[in-house]
Order: structure tokens, then sequence, then C-alpha cells
């Protein structure tokens, strides 16, 4: 009895972990990209980069799914793999683009005043329901703007500055609208 109890106890965690792994919750590409026994048929267009602090800049389009009764339009963020690291890609659908632009425009607000309390450490930012994260930290006074493009991964970049930012995500928005304008999905 001992020995069948030794064992449960030894293979709780495996159980556990195959379980966590299984609830891993799929991104909105993910879910509208994984249906079977349909054809599936995207577009990109492509958008300015995003200059990173380290290495180089991250690769931007708008992506367009064409779907038998609508569209769905995202943001496509790519950081390009390299001899250090697999390449990582943000897909960001449209309404959380939009939601994204409005908490851009908050943390842009308070930058200033949260460099000014020189705090030791300060993390300010918004997370999407997709797991993407943008914000910044302030440490010795000054702000190191990220983003963070997929939630299961270390997939952290730093961004150069924030008119990066706030010029390309708006930019990503306009022309998604002007894509759902001239498409008519």
């Amino acid at each position: 009895m001992k020995k069948l109890i030794i064992v449960l106890a030894m293979m709780m965690p495996i159980a556990s972990f195959a379980q966590s792994e299984s609830e891993k919750k799929l991104t909105k590409f993910e879910q509208f990209t994984s249906k079977t026994g349909r054809i599936s048929k995207f577009v990109d267009v492509k958008m300015p980069n995003i200059p990173e602090s380290f290495m180089g800049s991250l690769d931007t389009s708008i992506r367009t799914l064409m779907g038998e009764e609508s569209n769905s339009y995202f943001y496509r963020i790519e950081e390009r793999e390299t001899s250090r690291s697999v390449a990582h890609i943000a897909m960001i659908e449209y309404s959380d683009l939009v939601e994204i632009n409005k908490a851009l425009a908050k943390l842009v607000s308070e930058v200033d005043a949260d460099c000014s309390a020189n705090p030791d450490y300060l993390e300010n930012r918004f997370i999407t329901e997709d797991g993407f994260q943008i914000g910044y930290y302030v440490s010795k006074g000054k702000a190191s703007w990220y983003l963070k493009l997929e939630r299961y991964s270390n997939s952290t970049v730093f961004i150069k500055n924030a008119e990066a930012l706030t010029t390309n995500f708006p930019a990503a928005q306009k022309k998604i609208e002007e894509l759902k304008a001239s498409n008519g999905k």
C-alpha cells in the first residue's frame, strides 16, 4: 500500500503539468486559424518597422484573414529569429488594438510623473486578453519601454522610444479601418 501511495504522489506533478499545458488559452488568431474543414486565406500589408533598443527593429504588417462571412484583422509584430533566439510574433486583433491605443495614450501621459517620482523600480503596463503587453518600467529616473509579444514565452523586446509606439500603433489601427472600409467586411 505504501508503494502505491508513493507512486501516486510521484505522478501527481506530472499529471498537473500535463493539465496546465493542455489548458493554455488560445489567442484570437489561433482560434480563427485552427478551425478545420475550411480553406483559410490571409493577406499581409506591410507597415513601418518598430525600432528596438538593442537588436534592430521589429517587422510589422496588417494581416487580413478572409472569412466566408466576414474578415478578421490583426496587427502582426515580429521579432526576427536570431542566432540567440527564435522568432516571436504577436497577432493583435483589431478590437484589442483599439484598447491598446487608449491604454498607450494613458501610459504616455503618466511616464514623466513616474520618472519624476524617482522610484527604486516602477512598472506600468497594459495586458490584452491574448497576453500581449505594452508598457514601461522606471529605474534610476529613466523609463524603458517594452513589448511582450507572446504570453507563454520569453518574448520581451525593448523599444527605442515611446514615439515609435505612439506612431506605429495608431497607424496600424487606421490602416485596418481603411481595409475594413474598402473590403466591406
